[in-house]
């Protein structure tokens, strides 16, 4: 196989940069305040839509069975990189459920 492809960009090595404006490349492995908490409240709003679709699957009714989500973890938002989510565990507000996937404690 060649290693020369004309018709395609060449590789860089800088970090992508938001659209918005957040901030979200790290400083010293560092993030923002915001940044942490934009991404924190992006999972609870994934993680409870996740669990609302899953308890109204017909079968799971309310009247039907009564029971609770059993959801173990979900993957997070896409918009921001996987260091904000291991930071996010660092600091106790998720935990791994393996595979990429994260809970709420």
């Amino acid at each position: 196989m060649s290693e020369e492809h004309s018709d395609l960009p060449p590789a860089t090595t800088l970090p992508p940069t938001s659209s918005g404006g957040q901030g979200v490349i790290p400083v010293e492995g560092t993030f923002s305040k915001e940044v942490l908490k934009s991404a924190y409240n992006a999972f609870k709003k994934r993680w409870k839509l996740t669990r609302l679709d899953h308890e109204s699957r017909i079968g799971r009714g309310p009247m039907s069975s009564g029971q609770k989500s059993t959801i173990v973890g979900i993957v997070p938002p896409d918009q921001f990189p996987g260091a904000v989510w291991e930071a996010l565990v660092k600091q106790g507000k998720l935990k791994h459920a393996g595979r990429g996937c994260y809970s709420l404690p």
